[in-house]
């Protein structure tokens, strides 16, 4: 919450700090926050900008090294706000002279606020400055938004419309509010899922994040039975009971495994299962987002999650994203960035990260306090077969009871779990080319004809299955898979 924020920006002011740096994307809430520790810390309020100069005045415009020309010719108590700081700190002279300048502030009682969405401090500040973020605005701030935007609104609507918003900065969810209200003529349930389509409209301009809607629950996934006891286990666990009973707050799952064995779809279930938001975390985007930096953009996909939390956060292929961690640069910054946030992150955000090849895999990431397991998925067993099998058979509108599904399953012994649905769909395209409907030698045919991947990387697969052995958990338990995990 921006008071918040407020409080403790007017704390490190009082306790002498000189240089703050307020991570914000919303700038004319960054200014009402900062407004609000220069009254709790009697100081008054500054901005300054390259084009207007100090508080609109022309006085200082320029460039930094006339705007701290400026500040320093103002003796009162004050908070200085530069905005757009991140485009400012280049100028080596302008950066000498805010380090000069800092001794002056203390005996002024002043201090500098870089207000910026994301700022990387030179080396010469990094001792200098406390860094505050201030988050999206959570539930208390949007309810008193919309409060002010209608009139005697409904509460049970109103509720509604809150939680719709989330994820979306102030002044965006006031527009949405607005339009969403207007088209549905009033604030009703037409409005709030309105709120929704518009939300997901806006959400775009965090490029690493996407929302997704999964209509497939833990029922739709094939086996992995000892990894749905463990997420049906951890159902309640974010309630307040939970909190009452002692209970931590679970963090997320590391899922590793061959690849379309169901590690992705079980990431969505999750969602589906706890009727959470789903959100999945491109990591491909973070490092090629245009103008803003990778530790901006991951920045603002992680206020965006904790805004909208409790949700699940689905990071897909993780290894492939932060492969050249080691190699330092962005990659570097930004997987220390996400492993603090990781270990110390408070919001319900329940991270779901799934991964084909360990060789890939940061040590770090695998860590206990991470995430709370690391599950192996591997090939499914006999009964999995004959589980997804029945699956997609009744997705497609056909009996399973009309096939002969336990010697379907035992030729289908190296497929994996996708390659078990696509076998479905070929049988089917089969079938309707001849027009008639499904038969048993259809389904034969096409595992027979599926080349599996086991074949392509049996060596590859072992390999997994030989780490994995003493240092995962196998996502099924049943007898045969167990002999399947020892033995390979």
């Amino acid at each position: 919450m921006s008071r918040d924020c407020a409080k403790e920006i007017g704390l490190l002011v009082k306790a002498g700090w000189r240089l703050v740096v307020l991570e914000a994307f919303e700038e004319d809430r960054a200014l009402a926050t900062l407004r609000l520790a220069a009254q709790a810390c009697k100081r008054e309020l500054v901005p300054w900008s390259v084009a207007s100069g100090l508080s609109n005045s022309g006085q200082g415009s320029g460039s930094l090294d006339d705007g701290l020309r400026a500040i320093s010719s103002v003796a009162e108590p004050a908070l200085f706000a530069v905005l757009d700081a991140h485009r400012q700190l280049h100028d080596p002279l302008a950066l000498r002279r805010l380090r000069d300048l800092l001794e002056l502030l203390a005996e002024r009682m002043q201090a500098v606020v870089l207000v910026a969405p994301a700022l990387e401090l030179p080396p010469e500040l990094l001792h200098e400055a406390s860094v505050v973020q201030l988050p999206l605005p959570r539930a208390p701030e949007l309810e008193a938004i919309f409060r002010g935007a209608i009139e005697s609104p409904n509460s049970e609507s109103l509720e509604g419309a809150v939680r719709a918003a989330l994820g979306l900065t102030s002044d965006e969810a006031l527009r949405v509010f607005r339009k969403s209200c207007a088209l549905a003529g009033g604030l009703n349930e037409k409005a709030v899922s309105l709120i929704v389509r518009e939300k997901r409209q806006a959400l775009r301009r965090t490029p690493a994040l996407m929302f997704h809607e999964s209509a497939a629950g833990l029922e739709d996934v094939g086996g992995l039975g000892e990894l749905k006891r463990w997420l049906r286990e951890r159902r309640r666990a974010f309630s307040d009971d939970a909190r009452k009973f002692g209970l931590p707050q679970p963090r997320g799952l590391l899922l590793l495994g061959v690849q379309g064995c169901g590690k992705s779809l079980s990431a969505k279930a999750v969602a589906r299962e706890w009727n959470f938001p789903l959100l999945r975390l491109d990591l491909a985007s973070v490092f090629g987002s245009g103008d803003q930096t990778p530790e901006a953009t991951v920045r603002e996909a992680i206020a965006v999650a904790e805004s909208i939390s409790p949700c699940v956060l689905w990071i897909d292929e993780i290894e492939k994203g932060f492969a050249a961690a080691s190699e330092g640069g962005a990659s570097s910054r930004v997987f220390g960035a996400f492993l603090t946030w990781l270990s110390e992150k408070k919001s319900p955000v329940f991270v779901v990260a799934t991964a084909n090849d360990v060789t890939r895999l940061p040590p770090e990431l695998l860590r206990r306090g991470r995430f709370d397991d690391l599950f192996f998925v591997d090939l499914p067993t006999q009964n999995e077969r004959v589980e997804i099998l029945t699956i997609h058979l009744r997705r497609f509108a056909r009996d399973p009871l009309q096939f002969d599904l336990e010697e379907l399953a035992l030729q289908a012994a190296r497929l994996s779990g996708s390659e078990i649905e696509q076998v479905v769909s070929a049988a089917l395209y089969t079938a309707f080319t001849e027009n008639r409907d499904l038969a048993f030698n259809d389904l034969a045919n096409a595992i027979n004809d599926t080349v599996p991947l086991y074949d392509t990387y049996e060596e590859r697969i072992k390999e997994l299955r030989d780490w994995a052995r003493t240092r995962a958990r196998p996502a099924t338990l049943d007898a045969k898979a167990a002999d399947l995990f020892k033995g390979r």
